[in-house]
């Protein structure tokens, strides 16, 4: 029995061998005699009818694809999740709450606004959303942008008002016309970001998200940060300036902010700073004690209801000239159309706002949906985040977005589905038509502080410039870009810039691709580097090149340079030494004489040619025998150029190669005949079956270029390379006639 143990045990260890023999594969006889092409003899006009025929089984997919809330909404558990839905749904209600006035002041619209846009996106997501856990709404930076486009369109100066007698009293701005122009704004905006998203997740461009990388997101991010901070200081010391958009508005702000701080008032200080103080030690103590409270400390909440209160009891806005909230509505305003007219002059505003929203909000819905095994759509995302905020513009909402502060509530508190983000929305809209006048005393800095707080976590993402100068420098640069073009620019230019130049960083790289000489490592399969590991050894006469990238329009001289500098084989080279002997031959034999002879040294970078001693070449003819001139000749040239050239033979290693164009084609068959001018044979390894099927198309099998010299793997290569280097070594003659 030990013994069956211990052989089980043995045999357990032992590693897994990989044996195959088989005959050496060319792309021709794998055509020929492997693999025959499926025979796909249906028309266009039956692959149509095909992809368009509904049954009742395409309709129920489509349909619950279209409202994933069919999908678990039937089968519910009642008893195992309600309980924690409802307390979720309500704490996230409590922060939704404080978040949607205090980001309403970011878009430059009435507070009011804020939690019209904290109740209807809620509620359609509720329905068209894939994601569980996120809370969509009203969110920092997205609100800052709605906010810039809003001042930008209607700025202070065109609602100044002259005193009706005349006085010489300077003009006051008509903030009721200001803000009602600054909503029409933010609610046109609104439309356009909700169409475009919309038809993007119609088209399915869910994957557009992929060129938002993240260092480029963080980078972003944590510039809208930088704003949001300026753009609050003057709310948090009570001071009086305008709100600047466009390039350099950070630093016009934050210098109008220094320029009146005579002006502080200090009541407002008091309160905002104690506001600071008492939600960065209650976030703390939710991040320290997160897993031993049930529910997180709701700070907001408190801060909003004690702040109110206080400002209601010492009456602060009439005997201290705190800014409050003021006046908010009770109920919903009826749906209006919106102002199309201003639809031209925000379109490019619209693109940024839907990418930006899209992006933020599918990277944390898959955050959650990997933590708790489940997926996300992000067509369906695009379609839900479209509908959101194309349907809400018609009440009045300004673009919304996941927010992370209310989904990391919603997730920790014990939220399973959108009930709890459905019960949040209902928390809001308590608010909105029942007690909505309680919060008019609200004073604005203690908003301030909620948002400064909220945008803690964003300044944390300064950690990762360390990070990133360890492990890669190209996406420092772009998180660098992101962040100081955004910061200086402003949020639509400098996301424009930060995506330009992630783009060309692509760019960059596939134009200066890794590129490497391979060798065997003896006893395996295995072609590795032979400047990086000592183990790989090349074979005699043979170089395999390797690099890691596609061959196109934009780097195929760099490959074939790279080609031919690698492998120390240079045809140009090669033909200039040969023509120059040639002319030196016709030269001496024209003069009856004995020839110089050359002896060229072929280097990476060049030839060096060596004329040998008049008496050296005939004591070379005086120990041969006399030949044919002709045979002499042609022999003499080949036996030259062998020496000047070690390798006999070229292996292109194409496995990282995944497409070619017409470009880069014509290039390879180029060098294949340029290689074969001076007696040097190129092959093909490692190809694709796409790759194969895109050479085939491009014609790239005609001429000097023949499917034998495809083989499917290096190895394959190698054996008959090596194979005809041995019959050319065994029939030299045969060979060079």
């Amino acid at each position: 029995m030990e013994q069956e143990e211990s052989a089980a045990q043995e045999d357990a260890s032992s590693p897994l061998m990989y044996r195959v023999e088989r005959p050496v594969y060319d792309e021709a006889f794998i055509r020929s005699r492997l693999l025959n092409h499926k025979d796909n003899s249906s028309t266009l006009r039956q692959r149509l009818a095909q992809q368009l025929r509904c049954s009742s089984k395409t309709a129920k997919a489509a349909a619950l694809s279209f409202l994933p809330i069919l999908t678990w909404l039937p089968s519910y558990p009642v008893k195992q999740y309600l309980f924690s839905d409802v307390v979720s749904g309500l704490s996230t209600g409590v922060v939704q709450l404080p978040q949607g006035l205090a980001y309403a002041m970011l878009a430059a619209v009435p507070p009011v606004y804020g939690l019209y846009s904290s109740f209807y996106p809620v509620l359609l997501y509720t329905f068209f959303g894939t994601s569980r856990h996120i809370s969509v709404g009203t969110f920092a930076v997205i609100s800052l942008m709605i906010g810039g486009v809003a001042v930008r369109e209607a700025p202070d100066s065109m609602f100044y008002v002259l005193p009706a007698n005349g006085s010489n009293i300077s003009a006051t701005v008509d903030v009721e016309a200001r803000d009602a122009r600054r909503v029409q704004v933010a609610v046109v905006l609104t439309t356009l970001v909700g169409i475009i998203q919309l038809v993007l997740g119609l088209l399915r461009f869910g994957f557009v998200a992929i060129y938002l990388t993240e260092p480029l997101v963080r980078g972003f991010t944590t510039a809208a940060a930088v704003h949001v901070v300026i753009s609050q200081l003057k709310y948090l010391l009570g001071v009086k300036t305008q709100r600047f958009s466009g390039p350099l508005s950070a630093i016009y702000s934050f210098k109008a902010v220094l320029g009146d701080i005579t002006s502080t008032n200090v009541a407002t200080v008091i309160l905002g700073l104690g506001c600071l103080v008492f939600l960065y030690v209650i976030k703390d103590l939710n991040q320290r004690f997160k897993k031993k409270l049930p529910i997180p400390i709701p700070g907001e909440i408190v801060v909003v209801i004690v702040s109110t209160s206080i400002s209601y009891g010492l009456s602060l806005s009439d005997d201290y000239r705190v800014d409050v909230v003021g006046k908010i509505p009770t109920g919903l305003l009826p749906p209006a159309v919106p102002e199309f007219s201003l639809l031209s002059t925000l379109v490019t505003d619209s693109f940024a706002v839907a990418i930006v929203g899209f992006s933020m909000g599918i990277s944390l819905a898959k955050i959650f949906a990997l933590k708790h095994s489940y997926s996300v759509d992000g067509n369906q995302e695009l379609i839900a985040l479209g509908l959101c905020n194309f349907i809400s513009s018609f009440f009045q909402t300004f673009a919304i977005t996941c927010s992370m502060s209310r989904s990391l509530v919603q997730e920790s508190t014990g939220g399973k589905t959108q009930i709890a983000g459905l019960l949040a929305s209902l928390v809001v809209l308590l608010v909105v038509v029942a007690i909505g006048f309680v919060f008019q005393p609200l004073p604005q800095t203690a908003l301030a502080a909620i948002i400064m707080v909220n945008l803690l976590g964003m300044f944390k993402q300064f950690r990762d410039v360390p990070t990133l100068w360890r492990t890669s420098k190209i996406e420092l640069a772009i998180w660098l870009v992101a962040f100081v073009a955004s910061v200086l620019l402003g949020l639509d230019y400098g996301l424009l810039v930060a995506l330009t130049f992630a783009i060309l960083t692509v760019i960059y790289r596939t134009q200066s691709p890794k590129s490497a000489i391979l060798g065997h490592v003896p006893g395996t399969g295995l072609y590795c580097d032979v400047d990086e590991y000592e183990e790989a050894a090349e074979y005699e006469g043979i170089k395999i090149f390797h690099s890691n990238s596609s061959i196109y329009f934009a780097n195929s001289d760099l490959y074939v340079n790279s080609l031919k500098e690698k492998t120390g084989v240079n045809p140009e080279h090669l033909q200039a030494v040969r023509k120059a002997q040639k002319k030196e031959k016709e030269k001496a034999n024209s003069s009856h004489s004995s020839p110089l002879k050359f002896y060229a040294k072929y280097e990476k970078q060049g030839v060096t040619h060596e004329v040998l001693c008049h008496n050296h070449v005939e004591e070379e003819q005086r120990n041969g025998q006399l030949r044919d001139p002709h045979v002499q000749s042609d022999m003499e040239e080949a036996q030259f150029l062998e020496r000047l050239s070690t390798a006999r033979s070229i292996i292109l290693d194409w496995t990282s190669a995944s497409f070619i164009d017409s470009v880069g084609a014509k290039a390879i068959k180029q060098v294949i005949k340029e290689y074969a001018d001076v007696d040097v044979r190129v092959v093909i390894a490692g190809c694709s079956r796409t790759l194969l099927s895109e050479l085939d198309t491009l014609e790239f099998f005609t001429g000097v270029v023949t499917p034998e010299m495809v083989f499917p793997t290096v190895h394959d290569a190698v054996l008959r390379c090596q194979h005809r280097d041995s019959l050319r070594s065994a029939a030299p003659t045969t060979e060079m006639t």
